[in-house]
């Protein structure tokens, strides 16, 4: 079976759960859809059916990158400084607040517990720590936006979980980036570049793909030929990004950035964006089940050990950051239960970090994100409802937004 064959295969079996069964459930039961993809990669993969087999899912990197820059181009132009700007700035501050909570917390309980568990050094050992730290902090507004959509719920706190959705998406990328321009091997070159100037090529590569793409392009009003040129710009900036051993999801944070920021009509490029945002997506569940390998009994601590941080993190962190600014009136004690459904970013990050080859710990950052993507999935919808809406489904219970 070629490797063509296998994903048109995947992906329209998948196609076909997802619209027969879980977008039925997910308005009826608040389930939000995605995590049955990745059940789907795992029964076609080498652990179950060997549809997917491991030389499949090696050929099919172009598309995997391609799906990580795509999805940091999505992340980007949720950074419209035209419309940030009417954000009042302690929005902002709760939000970088609990980024960086969850961070530390994560970061700081896994890089211990790898020191105990594991003989290794605490340079691999912090490696790691950093990123499944920048995982813990990814969180999706899929959740957000089932709620908003079946029960109408609105007001301040719906207002901060998706500035903080954002921002959280932003913070685990650029950690993750920056990660691996400090572990970055020596370039042939007369003299290899510092871990500063790693940093500046990642962000360079972005910006200046997004300022040639405006340039060419310009405010393009045709969706199908905006969408044509927007997947060449990609290529380009993720191609570029995976051959320089840089991100291609921090390169397309940039290019997104960029571009969002240029444009006349930024809700049209958004559209063209949006158009194979759930595609791409699903092509990442899959492959990424497919690729996942259980992890043994020292890695299933760290991951249990990883959802428990993480849940932790977002609510204490929630919580720390709405007292400091004065907004526990508005937003209650338990807001950050809101965030602690996982998606694409985090999925996009522990596959990243899966196919680095000289790094320690793969498959437990790898098995870290799937586990939470899966149960987060499901439940998050529930929890955004019982933040938004009260723990009985009554909007009246919410909040009133200020």
């Amino acid at each position: 079976m070629t490797a063509s064959l296998a994903l048109l295969l995947a992906v329209g079996a998948g196609y076909l759960a997802a619209h027969v069964a879980f977008d039925w459930l997910g308005k009826r039961y608040l389930v939000v859809s995605g995590a049955e993809y990745l059940v789907l990669g795992i029964l076609l993969g080498p652990q179950v059916s060997h549809l997917l087999t491991a030389n499949v899912v090696d050929n099919l990197a172009p598309i995997l990158t391609l799906a990580l820059g795509w999805i940091g181009a999505i992340i980007g132009t949720q950074f419209e400084l035209r419309r940030l700007l009417l954000i009042p700035a302690r929005y902002f501050r709760i939000a970088f607040a609990e980024s960086a909570f969850t961070f530390l917390v994560v970061a700081g309980l896994e890089f211990a517990a790898i020191r105990w568990l594991f003989e290794t050094t605490d340079a691999d050992a912090l490696i790691t720590a950093v990123a499944i730290g920048a995982t813990a902090v990814a969180s999706s507004n899929a959740g957000i936006a089932l709620v908003s959509q079946v029960t109408g719920a609105g007001g301040r706190i719906v207002e901060q979980l998706r500035l903080s959705s954002s921002i959280n998406g932003f913070v685990a990328i650029t950690i993750f980036g920056l990660l691996l321009c400090i572990h970055h091997l020596p370039a042939p070159a007369a003299r290899p570049l510092t871990p500063t100037e790693w940093g500046v090529v990642s962000v360079a590569v972005g910006i200046l793909g997004g300022t040639l793409f405006h340039i060419f392009l310009g405010d393009e009003p045709d969706r199908d030929r905006l969408f044509v040129a927007l997947a060449g710009g990609i290529v380009m900036v993720s191609g570029t990004a995976t051959y320089l051993g840089l991100s291609p999801l921090f390169c397309g944070l940039f290019f997104g950035l960029t571009l969002v920021n240029t444009t006349s009509t930024p809700e049209v490029l958004l559209s063209a964006l949006m158009r194979v945002e759930r595609p791409f997506y699903f092509v990442l569940l899959i492959l990424g089940g497919a690729a996942w390998r259980p992890s043994q009994r020292a890695g299933t601590l760290l991951v249990v050990l990883f959802l428990m941080a993480r849940a932790a993190g977002k609510i204490g962190g929630g919580r720390l950051a709405a007292r400091v600014n004065g907004a526990l009136g508005d937003l209650g004690d338990h807001w950050g239960r809101g965030l602690l459904g996982q998606g694409r970013v985090a999925l996009a990050l522990g596959l990243s970090y899966f196919h680095q080859n000289d790094v320690q710990f793969r498959n437990l950052v790898f098995t870290a994100a799937i586990v939470s993507v899966v149960l987060t999935e499901f439940l998050s919808a529930r929890a955004v409802r019982s933040v938004v809406v009260g723990p009985f489904g009554d909007p009246a219970a919410a909040p009133e937004g200020r």
